[in-house]
């Protein structure tokens, strides 16, 4: 059986300015001792046309490990703006959290991010070079895709699982296999078409009666 269960991972300072780091306080459960350390880590997809634009933010090492439930909040920097493609720099992308044990790969919880500004009118009229500075960060910590593998823990090898706060719980394996987010900004992208439409037919009527 799996010897290591994440019983909780919360995203915290979200949403917030693009600029600040990343937090997870994550809570993992070990069903018994571990004599080697688990190594987790934090990688920021650039872009969805390459891997050659994910950026591993941070890799901490846990451990040796006793039995029993531990919890630590695991912090990132921010990505370098200058490794995002700029065409990519506002939108949805992904940020993986991993962890492996013995150099493998047992888990990874992806969360979906969105980048825009806060302000509406750069909203509507967005600078050609993207400022960081005015950009926020929304990581859409409700919806959590986990891909789950098979390792040798020493006793045969068997998935972990994992459980968050929200009652997301995973029952098959895949990597990002929703498509919520991407659907959302559409959406939230048609109304505000409609709103300025709106607005403008409004104008356009008081300016007749005037």
């Amino acid at each position: 059986m799996a010897q290591v269960n994440i019983m909780n991972v919360v995203v915290k300072d979200n949403p917030c300015p693009f600029q600040h780091p990343f937090q997870f306080e994550i809570t993992f459960e070990c069903s018994e001792d571990l004599t080697e350390d688990l190594e987790w880590k934090i990688i920021y997809v650039g872009s969805a046309e390459s891997e050659e634009y994910d950026q591993t933010l941070d890799t901490v090492v846990v451990g040796p490990l006793i039995a029993g439930r531990h919890m630590f909040v695991f912090e990132a920097a921010p990505p370098d703006p200058q490794r995002i493609p700029r065409e990519d720099v506002i939108g949805v992308t992904v940020v993986l959290l991993t962890c492996s044990y013995r150099r493998q790969e047992f888990i990874r919880v992806g969360y979906y991010v969105n980048n825009e500004y806060a302000d509406q009118e750069l909203k509507e009229n967005p600078p050609s070079e993207p400022d960081f500075d005015k950009l926020q960060r929304n990581i859409l910590a409700t919806c959590p895709r986990v891909t789950r593998f098979k390792i040798d823990w020493g006793d045969g090898g068997d998935v972990c699982s994992f459980k968050c706060s929200n009652g997301f719980e995973p029952d098959k394996l895949g990597v990002f296999d929703g498509v919520w987010p991407v659907e959302e900004e559409e959406k939230r992208k048609q109304e505000e078409k409609r709103r300025r439409e709106v607005e403008a037919s409004n104008d356009s009527n008081q300016m007749m009666v005037d």
